[in-house]
């Protein structure tokens, strides 16, 4: 348990909202592609 609240807290210092986090997790668990993490594009100069 104290890896999963690690994980959360991790992500929470990255700027993560709790919604992203929890999709994460369920994409993690279930595989389901509408909770993979979408890829940040990167900003333009």
């Amino acid at each position: 348990m104290s890896e999963s609240s690690r994980l959360i807290l991790g992500l929470r210092s990255k700027g993560w909202s709790d919604t992203e986090i929890a999709d994460f997790i369920l994409w993690i668990e279930t595989g389901e592609e509408q909770y993979r993490p979408k890829e940040d594009k990167p900003e333009q100069k």
